[in-house]
C-alpha cells in the first residue's frame, strides 16, 4: 500500500483526531525508521518517548519471538510467569511496594485517581480533592483530563471531575494556599513532557512532599514521559530526595507493545482489594517479558550514562544554534528529552526537518520536542543538529 491509498482509506473510514504528517513509516532499525518510498529518517520522537531501545534491538525480537510461541494474552484471571518479577524489579527500582499493571498512560493516571480516592475518603468523609499543575499533562481519559492543566484539552468534555484545582509550578505559595485537609492527593510531572518540556524545581517537589504528608494526603509523580531512563536516572524524582507515595509510568517500559504502572507504599499500597480494579490487557505475559528485558538493557548503568551524556551534547549544541536565531527563545531539558521554543508556529520548522531526514514534534504549537532513543551515539546527536540548523534557517512568508 502506497502513502496516497493509506491516506484515502483513513480520510473515509477513521475518526479525524489526528492531524497526520504526510508520511507513512514501514520499518525501523536502530535509531532509523523507512518510509513506504524507502526515504530514511534519523528517528528524535521514538513513538512519542517509547521507542527508547530504538527500533529491531535485538533482545526485543528474541524476546516476542520466544514469547510469541507460549503464551501471548491470558487475562488477570491467571498467573504469568512475568508480572511478579517485573512488580519486584519495578518496585525495587522506585522505592515503592506494590504495583498494577495497565494499558498505557492514561489508565494508570486513572488508577492512581482511584487510590487516592479511595483512600482519602477512608480518611474522612468528602477528602476527595486534588491538587494539579497549570500546563500538566496526565492523558486523555476524563479522569485524566481532569487532572491535566490545559484547558483547551478539557473544555470540549466537561463537567470532568469535580475538587481538581490547579496551581502555578514552582509556586511554593500558591501550592501552600490551595492544599486543605480536603486534599487527597497532590500529581506533579516532575518533567513536564507534552507540557514542553519545564523542569519542575526540587524545592517545589520537596514543598508538595511534606504539605502531602501533613495533610494525609498522597504525592503522586507521574512519570510516563520523563521515568525509565529518560532524563538519566531510573526514574526522574530521583535526582531529588523526595520519596512519592505513588508513581505512575510508560511509555518505554515495553519497547513498545502497550504496558503501563502505577506502584504505591505504605497505606495506598493496600487500599484497593479484590474487586476493586481491574484491567483485561494490562500486564500480559509478552508486555511483562519485554520489560524485563528492557529493564535488563538499564540495568548495568552504560544506557543512563548515555542519556546524560548525549543530552547534554544535544543540550549544548541546540543552545548554539538558538544564539544565532533570535526567533529562539529557550533551550531547555533534562536527558534525552530536549525543547527548542521558538516566538512563533514550530510546525513549519518540524516540517523542514522531516525533509531533511529528521524527526520531532511540535508541541503547544511553538516548541520543537525532541525524544532521542537511549542508544543514540554522539554522530546521531551531531546529525541532528546539522538537519536542525538547517531547518532554523527555512525564510518564511511575510504575514
Amino acid at each position: 500500500m502506497d502513502l496516497a491509498q493509506a491516506q484515502d482509506l483513513e480520510a473515509h473510514y477513521l475518526i479525524p483526531t489526528y492531524t497526520r504528517v504526510p508520511l507513512m513509516l514501514v520499518r525501523g532499525k536502530g535509531v532509523f525508521v523507512y518510509a513506504s518510498d524507502g526515504k530514511k529518517y534519523l528517528d528524535f520522537i521514538t513513538g512519542i518517548g517509547v521507542n527508547a531501545l530504538g527500533h529491531a534491538h535485538p533482545r526485543v525480537l528474541a524476546a516476542i519471538r520466544a514469547q510469541s510461541k507460549l503464551l501471548i494474552h491470558s487475562s488477570n484471571l491467571y498467573l504469568n510467569p512475568y508480572q511478579g518479577l517485573l512488580a519486584q524489579r519495578l518496585t525495587a527500582l522506585s522505592g515503592m511496594e506494590r504495583a498494577f499493571f495497565t494499558v498505557g498512560g492514561a489508565e494508570a493516571a486513572e488508577g492512581a485517581i482511584k487510590v487516592a480516592r479511595s483512600l482519602g475518603q477512608k480518611i474522612a468523609p468528602g477528602k476527595i480533592e486534588i491538587i494539579a499543575l497549570h500546563n500538566s499533562f496526565h492523558g486523555r481519559t476524563c479522569g485524566a483530563l481532569s487532572i491535566t492543566g490545559q484547558p483547551r484539552y478539557r473544555a470540549p468534555f466537561g463537567p470532568l471531575l469535580p475538587g481538581v484545582h490547579f496551581v502555578t509550578p514552582n509556586d511554593i505559595a500558591d501550592l501552600r494556599a490551595a492544599v486543605s485537609e480536603r486534599t487527597c492527593a497532590i500529581i506533579i510531572e516532575p518533567v513536564q513532557g507534552e507540557g514542553g518540556i519545564h523542569e519542575i524545581d526540587p524545592a517545589f517537589l520537596a514543598a508538595a512532599a511534606e504539605l502531602a504528608h501533613q495533610h494525609q494526603a498522597l504525592l503522586i509523580l507521574d512519570e510516563i514521559q520523563c521515568g525509565l531512563g529518560r532524563t538519566g536516572k531510573p526514574f526522574a524524582f530521583q535526582w531529588t530526595d523526595v520519596q512519592p507515595d505513588l508513581v505512575i509510568t510508560a511509555k518505554p517500559i515495553a519497547c513498545g507493545y502497550p504496558l503501563g504502572v502505577f506502584m504505591a507504599r505504605g497505606p495506598a499500597a493496600t487500599v484497593l482489594d479484590a474487586g476493586t480494579h481491574g484491567t483485561t490487557f494490562g500486564g500480559g505475559p509478552l508486555a511483562c517479558r519485554l520489560a524485563l528485558e528492557f529493564l535488563d538493557a538499564l540495568a548495568d548503568g552504560a544506557l543512563y550514562q548515555n542519556v546524560q551524556t548525549l543530552g547534554a551534547q544535544l543540550k549544548q549544541g541546540m543552545q548554539a544554534l538558538a544564539r544565532k536565531h533570535k526567533f529562539v527563545t529557550e533551550v531547555r531539558g533534562k536527558g534525552l528529552m530536549v525543547a527548542m521554543e521558538l516566538d512563533r508556529p514550530a510546525a513549519p520548522y518540524v516540517n523542514r526537518m522531516a525533509e531533511l531526514g529528521l524527526l520531532a514534534n511540535v508541541t503547544h504549537d511553538t516548541i520543537i520536542r525532541m525524544l532521542p532513543p537511549y542508544i543514540a551515539e554522539p554522530k546521531h546527536i551531531d546529525q541532528a543538529l546539522r538537519i536542525l540548523g538547517k531547518a532554523l534557517k527555512l525564510k518564511l512568508p511575510s504575514a
